[in-house]
């Protein structure tokens, strides 16, 4: 019974973030929108890639899903891994931080990340698409079903290149187009970016290691680590 219902959900899931990349992808003709990504595109956002994200975790868990049915568990260590590996050191730390990073900026002074003008082009449901509802999803998937994590080590340098790649793609569209991709930028000093860049690590890290704790929690020692943890 578990089993189907964690297929029907990952299936849903994947429509679901399905529809909103495509929803979003749609909007180019919107003059509007299209302002809005300039210069980057709408992959300069960290919404965005997380929305693309979470679409092909939810792929990949579907396709394990599928192939399960057909070959059984013994076949499949390599889907499992790579899906396990993908929730584990991104899909669930990256959607966590993104909507616990947005709404206490949002909060805070909404001008810093989603300023008011944004409400009259995009719906608000699609704001709460993108910046709530994903948290509810990620926690469904701890709920659902156990993942194996990797090394402490070696899941905080995956999560520590993707931080990397981005702020470099985010400093390197600043150094072409002499704009930040978040009004928040445009207001610190050098340093007081550098001390941005390394907290929001240091609390994604955060976010990683109690996804473990909660993997651990509800599932105890049904799977086993491959090697002892450092």
């Amino acid at each position: 019974m578990r089993r189907t219902c964690t297929c029907i959900y990952h299936f849903l899931a994947w429509s679901w973030y399905l529809f909103l990349n495509y929803y979003i992808s749609q909007q180019g003709g919107d003059q509007r929108k299209s302002q809005i990504f300039l210069n980057g595109g709408q992959w300069k956002y960290l919404t965005f890639l997380n929305l693309l994200l979470q679409t092909i975790f939810y792929g990949v868990a579907c396709v394990e899903d599928v192939l399960k049915r057909i070959k059984g568990e013994r076949d499949l260590k390599f889907v499992t891994a790579f899906g396990d590996l993908l929730f584990t050191t991104l899909a669930f730390p990256i959607s966590t931080f993104v909507f616990l990073s947005f709404w206490i900026l949002f909060l805070y002074d909404r001008e810093l990340v989603y300023p008011k003008a944004l409400d009259d082009i995009f719906p608000e449901w699609l704001n709460h698409a993108m910046h709530t509802s994903i948290l509810p999803f990620s926690l469904v998937e701890v709920i659902l079903r156990p993942h194996s994590y990797p090394l402490k080590k070696k899941g905080l340098t995956l999560l520590a290149v993707a931080s990397l790649a981005y702020i470099s793609r985010v400093l390197w569209i600043y150094s072409e187009t002499g704009t930040w991709v978040y009004p928040l930028f445009a207001r610190l000093s050098p340093v007081g970016l550098t001390a941005f860049f390394s907290l929001s690590y240091i609390f994604i890290a955060s976010i990683y290691l109690l996804g473990e704790k909660l993997n651990h929690w509800k599932w105890g020692d049904m799977i086993q680590p491959r090697k002892k943890r450092k």
